[in-house]
């Protein structure tokens, strides 16, 4: 897998992501990446200063901003992983369903890792896989953020259940997101934005929540959607 971009490629080096091979603009400098070269052989992976033409072929949208990190495939962690260790006092997880886009799916990421969530749970067949786009648009949240991958949503919702974590789905005709209680042990499930949620997913919710829309297109980018929800959790479990 490939990682493009100075923001993805750096925070994918100090979380700790193998790194096998750094192609560096060789006009390139700074602290940051005087940082990452450091890590990246101490790590056992390998330089290379190349040319800005090189980096150019390397890249098919030329989004490589002088640096591009080859490492292995995405590691997705365990759902047992994000339930039993949580980061805070309250389990605070996201899980998507049927968020193909990987544009989406890497802001819902950031959007996610920025919140203090425990991790995003994604499902094998519904929903895009991490890959290079997911990390770049996540601008590197990806590489910080356990992201669990499952061969069933609804099983894990289950069992998310089990745990006594309360689940609530973002959805159109539920109550209010601002009158909701959005403490304690939660999985907050946001949907694609052309399908929203799967009928069976938003029945296993133990409640629906709606963002309040006020202009004449009535539903919000499933990222933007993602966002807004978890920061009106972040002040609820904040103040």
């Amino acid at each position: 897998m490939r990682i493009e971009g100075k923001n993805a490629v750096f925070e994918s080096v100090a979380a700790g992501m193998p790194i096998d091979r750094l192609y560096v603009d060789k006009t390139m400098k700074g602290d940051r990446l005087q940082a990452a070269i450091e890590r990246v052989r101490a790590e056992g992976g390998k330089i290379e200063f190349v040319d800005a033409e090189r980096l150019d072929r390397m890249s098919a949208a030329k989004r490589h901003q002088g640096i591009i990190a080859q490492t292995r495939e995405y590691e997705y962690a365990a759902l047992d992983e994000l339930l039993e260790h949580p980061r805070d006092e309250h389990r605070f997880l996201v899980l998507l369903d049927g968020v193909a886009d990987p544009h989406n799916l890497g802001a819902c990421i950031r959007a996610a890792e920025c919140a203090g969530a425990d991790g995003v749970v994604i499902s094998e067949r519904r929903c895009a896989p991490v890959n290079e786009t997911v990390v770049r648009v996540s601008a590197g949240a990806a590489a910080h953020l356990r992201v669990a991958r499952v061969g069933n949503l609804n099983d894990a919702i289950r069992r998310i259940k089990r745990e006594g974590v309360r689940v609530l789905g973002a959805e159109l005709g539920g109550s209010d997101l601002y009158d909701a209680d959005l403490t304690g042990d939660l999985a907050l499930v946001v949907g694609s934005e052309g399908e929203g949620m799967h009928r069976l997913t938003k029945e296993l919710c133990d409640g629906i929540v709606t963002l309040p829309v006020r202009g004449s297109v009535n539903s919000l980018n499933a990222s933007v959607a993602c966002g807004v929800v978890l920061y009106e959790a972040v002040r609820q479990r904040t103040r």
